[in-house]
């Protein structure tokens, strides 16, 4: 019975997006409080449900959220429209024409998650899956082009989640990450957003009126000079594919010795080490002696955690 009525709940969310407790404890005939536990428990397995207090509040799931892709087979669709086309024949009920309705639409909106435009071919989801990645960029685009509010549960690089009301003004696609423009009510100051980052993300139903920013005034070095490091590294062949692909090829040298190698500025913050130690053992640090030092403390954590 639990898990029926966390179907339900499920269900009743995406096809509402929103519900209040109450509600869902007389619609399921149980108690408000196992409400929030059986939605607890589904925020736990990965569906995005957010708890919002004051008049606008309730229990919702998030805008961005869609059955997955490919959760029936063409026949399995098929078949299952023609049991209730042919059981609404013999009952006819709103709540079936519903159903057949959001069937033919899911159908109907099957797509790859590759988007092409014009001579350009972007594949904007990263590795865990492009599925939800693609509807919250989606959705983003939509509320900017709709100057539409958005609430988003963003969650920081320390693992700190905050709401934010914010303005979506502009999607920015800086190496090989996607960013969020938008000015953010909390902060009270223009903001960039980490899509990835996004947990969820709600429609308000709100407009906005057009908000005049410059491009220019749009950080997207992403880092200040103070936080610049200078950096020499030698590369073997083996690790030039990789390294050309990071630093660019413009960047990478051969010296009078016949050694690669490539002396660039580059942001000095707690994931260079990381980075570098992603590119493989033919990739070394020359110098400054101080992030040699930090690439070895890194490895000799990662060695540590698989001893």
């Amino acid at each position: 019975m639990k898990y029926q009525i966390m179907l339900g709940i499920f269900f009743t969310l995406l096809n509402n997006r929103k519900a209040t407790a109450t509600e869902l404890a007389k619609k399921f005939s149980c108690s408000v409080r196992s409400i929030y536990r059986y939605v607890d428990e589904m925020t736990v397995a990965g569906v995005p449900i957010d708890l919002m207090q004051g008049a606008r509040g309730g229990i919702r799931i998030s805008d961005s959220y869609k059955l997955p892709k490919g959760l029936m087979t063409r026949e399995e669709y098929d078949k299952t429209l023609d049991a209730l086309l042919a059981f609404r024949g013999q009952l006819p009920d709103s709540a079936l024409d519903s159903a057949i309705a959001k069937l033919t639409s899911a159908l109907k909106d099957e797509k790859f998650d590759l988007s092409l435009s014009g001579s350009i071919l972007v594949d904007s989801g990263g590795w865990g899956g492009a599925g939800k990645f693609s509807e919250k960029l989606a959705l983003a685009e939509s509320a900017i082009e709709e100057k539409q509010y958005l609430e988003i549960n963003y969650v920081d690089r320390g693992g700190e989640q905050s709401r934010r009301k914010i303005k979506p003004l502009l999607l920015v696609y800086k190496q090989n990450i996607w960013y969020l423009y938008a000015f953010c009510t909390l902060r009270g100051d223009f903001r960039l957003f980490k899509i990835g980052r996004i947990r969820s993300v709600l429609r308000t139903g709100e407009t906005f009126e057009p908000v005049a920013f410059s491009r220019e005034s749009i950080p997207l070095s992403f880092w200040k000079n103070e936080n610049a490091l200078d950096a020499r590294f030698e590369i073997s062949p083996e690790a030039l594919p990789l390294a050309e692909e990071w630093l660019g090829v413009e960047n990478i040298l051969t010296d009078r010795d016949g050694r690669l190698i490539a002396e660039v500025t580059l942001p000095d913050d707690e994931s260079l080490a990381g980075k570098i130690l992603s590119m493989g053992t033919g990739f070394r640090v020359v110098f400054p002696q101080s992030l040699c030092d930090r690439v070895r403390e890194e490895a000799q954590k990662i060695a540590a955690a698989y001893a």
